[in-house]
């Protein structure tokens, strides 16, 4: 409802001497200091970029030195992948970190030469890292599936948020330099932006209201979010051949069942009014098997993935229990 009005005050650049631009630099410095008190980190280490996914290359590929060790996780987003690839690709040392079966990364072998990629809470299993990297010469840390639920190490070099995890608009990422890190900018540039491209402030400000909104919302209902996930674990545990995927995020769970076609169970429920996902969260194509599960050594086929909104309801969930069953009851026959 505010987005008309707020188009109607950002349409300047800020960066402008107009009294309208001096305005809309008002907006955007208060939206800055909105960000900053609920992401736990100073406005002036805060900078805003078109796509978030573009922050995984700002963030590490600025912090990497060709001296330091690489080093991610098998369950990581798969820009890590790709970063890995190039680093290979130029003679440095890249190691993927070993991962249990809970989800849990072994950070015990990082060094004080490491740059090190953390992800703090997986967007897909909702397995949030216990332990975490010591000394690493440089952290990055992967905040997309966090929202403000969880603080960020003390010792962080760089860090990412989405917007849509509070949920906010599409096409704003949220990055944070530390004043400490030691961050180069790794694109060609002539001037100080961290991002070469221009952001929509409107959408910025939006983002603003949103998690002013949804951090509200989330201290009044966290508790009701925990219960309903209890009550998908119940129902979900009670299927035959079903293999529930306990994360500790309230808000995420994953659940295996044997005997179907993860794509036909996504359409199928889709079907029946119940919009749930499959495969790698973090893939172009959903249903592509999740190298997430893979790296954890678990089946890959006949996956979902539930997501639980502040809108969530018990009977909602009632609902999708019961659909949930009656469709894999369809499939395996």
């Amino acid at each position: 409802m505010a987005l008309p009005h707020i188009f109607d005050q950002t349409w300047p650049d800020p960066a402008k001497a107009s009294d309208d631009s001096k305005s809309a630099g008002i907006l955007l410095n208060e939206a800055s200091e909105t960000f900053a008190l609920h992401l736990g980190v100073r406005s002036d280490e805060l900078h805003f970029i078109g796509e978030p996914n573009l922050g995984f290359h700002l963030g590490i590929m600025g912090l990497n030195s060709p001296q330091f060790n690489f080093k991610y996780a098998p369950v990581d987003r798969m820009a890590n992948f790709a970063i890995g690839n190039s680093f290979k690709e130029a003679g440095q040392n890249v190691l993927e970190l070993p991962v249990a079966r809970d989800g849990q990364v072994d950070f015990s072998e990082v060094r004080e030469d490491d740059l090190v990629s953390l992800q703090l809470c997986n967007r897909e299993t909702g397995v949030i890292q216990k332990s975490l990297p010591k000394d690493p010469a440089a952290l990055f840390v992967d905040m997309t599936a966090s929202a403000t639920r969880f603080a960020l190490p003390e010792n962080w070099s760089v860090a990412l948020w989405d917007s849509r995890s509070w949920l906010g608009p599409a096409g704003v990422g949220l990055l944070a330099i530390s004043k400490r890190a030691n961050w180069r900018n790794p694109l060609p540039h002539l001037d100080k932006k961290v991002s070469p491209g221009q952001v929509s402030l409107p959408l910025v400000v939006t983002s603003a209201i949103a998690i002013d909104s949804w951090v509200a919302d989330e201290k009044n209902l966290a508790p009701k979010i925990s219960e309903l996930k209890e009550q998908f674990k119940a129902g979900i545990s009670k299927i035959a051949g079903s293999y529930l995927i306990d994360g500790q995020a309230d808000h995420l769970l994953s659940a295996t069942f044997s005997g179907v076609d993860s794509q036909y169970l996504v359409n199928a429920l889709n079907e029946k009014g119940f919009a749930v996902d499959s495969g790698s969260a973090c893939s172009a194509a959903n249903i592509k098997p999740s190298h997430v599960l893979a790296a954890m050594g678990l089946e890959t086929t006949g996956n979902i993935r539930l997501t639980i909104h502040h809108a969530t309801t018990f009977d909602q969930v009632s609902a999708f229990l019961v659909a949930l069953e009656t469709t894999l009851s369809e499939l395996r026959s």
